[in-house]
């Protein structure tokens, strides 16, 4: 009988000891990292919007390129820029992800004519093959600048 408790025990022990993977959320979350340069000089620079990403069934981006799954909005214009995003993982895969991604803005412009300058920042968010939207993340301010 002692035995028993002993070795009920043990198992006890290293039942609990055992940890569950966490799960990770299938609505994808997003992270603001940089964004670079800090000044543009308008239709001359790219600027690179960093953000990091964690997907719980890997459903991020799609083979079709007429799908757009990635949303970035100046806050000097109305609506936001629409822009195809290649699939993360295999298609036909459920995969737990996470990772850095970088979106590369080209063509940024300087609205108000009467400005030599203009500050700026973009909101971004991501949306998943199954429709989910992910929180929407805020870069941090930079400044285009007219051509001289």
């Amino acid at each position: 009988m002692r035995n028993y408790i002993v070795i009920l025990s043990i198992g006890m022990f290293m039942f609990s000891s055992c940890k569950k993977e966490e799960k990770i959320s299938e609505v994808p979350a997003i992270e603001f990292i940089s964004i670079s340069p800090k000044s543009s000089v308008e239709f001359q620079n790219q600027v690179v919007i960093r953000i990091c990403y964690v997907d719980g069934d890997g459903d991020l981006g799609s083979t079709d390129p007429d799908v757009y799954s990635v949303f970035v909005k100046d806050k000097r214009l109305p609506a936001a820029d629409e822009y195809h995003l290649q699939p993360l993982t295999p298609p036909d895969q459920s995969l737990q992800i996470q990772g850095e991604l970088d979106i590369v803005l080209t063509g940024l412009f300087v609205i108000d004519t009467a400005n030599n300058s203009e500050s700026t920042n973009f909101t971004v968010e991501i949306k998943d093959r199954a429709g989910n939207t992910s929180n929407s993340i805020e870069t941090s301010n930079i400044t285009i600048r007219k051509a001289s």
